[in-house]
């Protein structure tokens, strides 16, 4: 069974976006960025949001860009060919290897857990993450803490988030200044 996860940068406050919803806060220094694409190695799927599925739109033709530094590249060969399904009440079509999802977070992730193959269903979005925490879906939380706090924003747990005990089992300085910390659910 693929696991389900969901990681993020965030603040030390616990947020992923700033009051006026930026992340120029979160721009990953170079081993950061290294270590989000050794991540997405990983993964068979990911899950994304209107919002942050446009975020990352980006990719799709960032290689077109003669600026991009190597790393930027070895990104765009792991992200693009990925497997990806959105969620969205007011996209009619999606690009590149994306596909609408066609039924409720639970019901994807159901299908998606019964599909052979390998690699971790990530999330990415606080709203998703929220729904799929709210129907106990959420396997591991990871989170880039950076060193900053913003004050509000979009929080990376919601305020409703019921208990859930967790299992640290990993953590590792991924700078001098941010810590990457991997929580199990408890079952």
């Amino acid at each position: 069974m693929h696991d389900v996860t969901y990681a993020m940068g965030i603040s030390l406050d616990g947020y992923i976006t700033g009051p006026d919803g930026g992340l120029d806060w979160s721009a990953p220094e170079e081993e950061v960025f290294r270590f989000w694409i050794d991540e997405t190695r990983k993964l068979g799927v990911h899950l994304l949001g209107r919002r942050l599925y446009e975020t990352m739109l980006y990719w799709e033709t960032a290689a077109d860009d003669p600026s991009l530094g190597d790393a930027e590249r070895e990104w765009v060969e792991v992200w693009n060919p990925l497997p990806k399904v959105v969620f969205s009440r007011t996209l009619t079509e999606v690009k590149g290897n994306a596909r609408l999802a066609s039924g409720s977070v639970a019901e994807e992730i159901a299908r998606l857990r019964q599909e052979p193959g390998e690699g971790e269903i990530a999330i990415g979005g606080a709203t998703l993450a929220a729904e799929a925490a709210a129907a106990d879906l959420i396997d591991e939380y990871r989170t880039v803490v950076h060193p900053v706090l913003v004050g509000g924003g979009t929080r990376y747990f919601p305020h409703d988030e019921r208990r859930v005990q967790l299992d640290l089992v990993e953590t590792r300085m991924l700078t001098p200044n941010v810590a990457y910390l991997r929580h199990r659910v408890r079952r």
